[in-house]
């Protein structure tokens, strides 16, 4: 990964893009650094997913089942990063730690019911198990209360962070040096 302050041309000008709040630019982006083109995609997908103005879920949902794809994966770099974004916007530690351990448990049921539930079911099944979806899923999630445009916003999370986990995983990209969480 190249450096911020030795990155120029297109790369500086991605490094600024991908620039988190903290001020910093995370791993996630800094493995693209050879191939500035492939971080302006992930950039660009990221904010669409998850720091888009017109998102109607929950952020601090959204970021529970970016944690429970990310746990479904194996990736401990989405997991570390995206829960502690749940964290601080759940603002209760005492139910983020329950909606953890539920999480890592595989049991979501614990701590959720509705169509919150559905919702990460759908995600746990889309993660694991994508070649036996069908209508049916899409059925659950509608009968659970959910409107299509939910289910899109869930549906690109999850595909989002399936790609993100393949890439962290698949290049042994770890959180060293970066500031957990998006938010300050």
């Amino acid at each position: 990964m190249i450096p911020e302050d030795e990155a120029t041309g297109a790369l500086k000008d991605m490094y600024e893009q991908a620039m988190t709040p903290h001020g910093t630019v995370d791993n996630v982006m800094k493995v693209h650094s050879l191939r500035p083109h492939t971080m302006h995609g992930h950039v660009t997908l990221y904010k669409s997913v998850l720091h888009h103005p017109d998102i109607t879920l929950p952020l601090w949902f959204l970021e529970v089942v970016a944690s429970y794809t990310s746990i479904k994966n194996q990736c401990e770099y989405s997991l570390a990063h995206h829960f502690m974004n749940a964290r601080k916007l759940i603002n209760d530690d005492r139910r983020a730690d329950d909606i953890h351990a539920a999480l890592q448990e595989g049991r979501p049921e614990k701590v959720f019911t509705g169509k919150e539930l559905a919702m990460l079911r759908y995600a746990g099944k889309l993660t694991t198990g994508v070649a036996s979806m069908t209508g049916d899923d899409i059925k659950t999630l509608r009968n659970a209360g959910c409107d299509d445009g939910e289910i899109l916003e869930v549906n690109q999370v999850v595909a989002y962070f399936n790609y993100s986990n393949r890439l962290l995983n698949g290049l042994g990209v770890t959180t060293e040096g970066d500031s957990i969480g998006y938010y300050k």
